[in-house]
């Protein structure tokens, strides 16, 4: 049977319709699921109640799967999976509450951006707690020709300490940050393994400069990309409901936790993340070193 969806916006995102994810699903709907997801970059599965171990099975069909290397935030029993919530952790107000309030691409900042990730909803707000995604394949392809050559030779710097919400951290947990995630170059303009499609590739919570420019130079333009390409005709805005699971293509897309919500009503969602290709270098090395790494 031909997998049935329902598109969410113009830009991008699809709902698939008529699936249970609670069972193994075949080889061939699995290459379905493959073909949608390139396709629509973001896709909706609703009405899933599914086990955290269901949840990782699924994820697992589309690559192997990252841990977050701060374990006190992952799923007691499974640290594929990342709790994103305002519930108290060790009665403190978790470290996760306010997590992506900046438009970004998951894991940029390192030598092996996320390929892709999966975003299950266990509780959300009667109103609020959306999530917005941009297409970056259209904020790339609605540029001039003269700026898309100018950006295509470019690379820029990926610095997680730039982040609003990693900033507002404790200082020990920033330090172990900086330590673990030293500022990396990505390329502006990416191409999709996939797709062959090319994607900007910058971001406002962690794109600092343009390597060898100086701040202050890199950021007049940067700064026009950011909002150039957040504009409404490129996004798609999720209204979460229980047992929602989304999954989007960090390749080609950006996504930001839009803080329309009040921190008294639960908001408990459950992340994984699938393992990406190496991209990108440290600061200052020259792509020919990178080749030959």
């Amino acid at each position: 049977m031909a997998l049935k969806t329902r598109r969410l916006s113009y830009a991008l995102g699809a709902e698939v319709q008529d699936i249970d994810l609670t069972h193994p699903l075949s080889d061939a709907t699995t290459r379905e699921l493959r073909d949608a997801f390139h396709q629509h970059q973001v896709l909706l599965f609703r009405g899933q109640d599914l086990t955290p171990e269901q949840h990782i099975a699924f994820s697992r069909l589309f690559g192997n799967l990252d841990v977050h290397p701060f374990s006190r935030y992952n799923l007691p029993g499974h640290p594929e999976v990342l709790q994103i919530t305002n519930h108290l952790v060790n009665g403190k107000p978790s470290d996760t509450r306010n997590t992506g309030r900046q438009w970004h691409s998951d894991l940029s900042f390192t030598t092996r951006p996320a390929l892709g990730s999966l975003l299950y909803c266990k509780e959300v707000p009667e109103v609020g707690g959306n999530t917005m995604f941009a297409s970056m394949y259209m904020a790339l392809e609605t540029l001039s020709p003269g700026l898309q050559k100018l950006l295509d030779g470019l690379w820029a710097v990926h610095d997680m300490s730039m982040g609003k919400d990693i900033a507002n951290r404790d200082a020990a947990f920033m330090a172990e940050m900086k330590i673990k995630n030293p500022p990396v170059a990505q390329p502006v303009v990416r191409v999709h393994p996939e797709t062959k499609r090319k994607a900007l590739y910058v971001s406002e919570m962690v794109t600092s400069h343009f390597e060898g420019m100086t701040f202050a130079e890199s950021r007049p333009l940067l700064e026009y990309l950011f909002a150039h390409s957040v504009q409404p005709e490129f996004t798609y805005r999720h209204q979460w409901r229980p047992h929602d699971l989304l999954m989007w293509d960090n390749r080609c897309t950006m996504h930001l936790a839009v803080a329309d919500f009040d921190h008294s009503t639960p908001r408990h969602m459950l992340r994984t993340q699938i393992s990406g290709e190496p991209l990108g270098r440290a600061v200052g090395q020259m792509p020919s070193q990178t080749a030959a790494a």
